[in-house]
């Protein structure tokens, strides 16, 4: 039997290793210098000029970055209901409501029409997500957001180096999340980043990360626990020496794949955008998750599915969406595949994947 083609695989070398081992051996352990220069490092490679605060996950980075930006109970954030399940429980976790928007089919990003439909006079901000590493509408998003005074934040969870008309993903909103997950592009081991349009943002999810503290026992505003370690931080200053060729290599795994996939829909780039290809998400029209049984059982490949249950009909936010229709995140819920393109693939692992889409795709036909 052939080995396994898993849909995701994190990367931990030898350098990430003896960094770790640094750390323990100086004995600062908790956050400190190593967290303090990834910080830095994050801001300088991936959205310079804008400040970075680095928190133990992504789900607590949508969460502080939206109470440090004033969002909270009466306010309402537009958010897609085609993403994991932390861009709405973040809001809601402030005491907003999260409002659910459609997706355009194409990007499966937030389609800027619905937005605007979705906007009231309760409305504080708009939350896309960069989903499977390409770029939302951001200057649609942006314009809507000024016209109706509202302001704009960006989950990017899964878009390290996305960029849309040469504009880092980032760079558009209050601020933006990087999640540092194990099957993020890069990783922390777990940890969230957030990125500020400015200081007074950042400052206040410094305070919010660390028991509303800046300096030791001089509580400013009441806070949480959501520091990073040194230990994460090591690990994640390691990985962004590698995240720039680990990107190319995505994308260069991606252009063979649309060069080579028969019978099923490649996932199309905007005009102006770079996708960073977290996820290589396919659509196949008809019995979707036949068509993943069958990539595994007869040709030992792995597939995911990101993700089958929108959130407006998850139990925990559907109260929140009572009689939502959202067609389009419906078919997507109902149709996507997200094939390996991870860094780790070989060639042969390449021509595998394409011969066994291929087979499954023309055997369903």
């Amino acid at each position: 039997m052939t080995e396994f083609i898993p849909p995701a695989k994190p990367i931990i070398g030898d350098e990430e290793r003896a960094a770790v081992d640094r750390v323990l051996r100086s004995g600062m352990i908790a956050q400190g210098p190593e967290v303090a220069a990834f910080e830095k490092e994050f801001s300088d490679y991936f959205v310079p000029g804008r400040p970075s605060v680095a928190v133990n996950s992504g789900t607590s980075g949508l969460h502080l970055g939206l109470l440090a930006s004033g969002v909270g109970p009466g306010d309402e954030v537009i958010v897609p209901s085609f993403t994991f399940a932390a861009t709405g429980n973040s809001v809601a976790l402030t005491g907003a409501t999260p409002v659910f928007a459609d997706i355009e089919p194409e990007t499966f990003t937030l389609d800027p029409a619905s937005v605007e439909a979705s906007i009231t006079s309760r409305t504080k901000g708009i939350m896309p997500v960069h989903l499977y590493g390409h770029p939302a509408h951001m200057r649609e998003l942006r314009a809507i957001a000024d016209k109706h005074g509202i302001r704009l934040y960006e989950d990017a969870a899964q878009a390290h180096g996305a960029a849309l008309h040469g504009e880092p993903v980032g760079s558009f909103g209050d601020f933006a999340m990087f999640s540092l997950y194990p099957t993020k592009n890069m990783t922390s081991g777990e940890g969230g980043m957030i990125v500020a349009a400015d200081e007074k943002i950042a400052r206040m999810a410094r305070l919010l990360r660390s028991q509303g503290m800046e300096k030791q026992y001089e509580n400013e505003i009441v806070g949480f626990n959501a520091r990073m370690t040194d230990i994460h931080a090591a690990i994640g200053r390691v990985q962004l020496t590698k995240v720039g060729a680990w990107t190319k290599t995505r994308q260069e795994n991606a252009a063979f794949l649309d060069a080579n996939l028969q019978g099923v829909i490649v996932p199309p780039v905007a005009e102006g955008a770079t996708h960073v290809y977290h996820q290589y998400t396919i659509r196949v029209a008809d019995d979707r998750d036949g068509f993943v049984a069958a990539l595994k059982s007869e040709h030992n490949v792995g597939a995911g599915v990101y993700y089958p249950i929108p959130n407006h009909r998850l139990p925990s936010l559907a109260p929140y969406a009572p009689g939502l229709d959202l067609p389009e995140t419906e078919r997507a819920a109902r149709e996507v595949i997200s094939l390996p393109v991870h860094p780790s693939l070989s060639q042969s692992d390449l021509d595998r994947i394409v011969a066994a889409v291929n087979a499954v795709s023309k055997a369903g036909a």
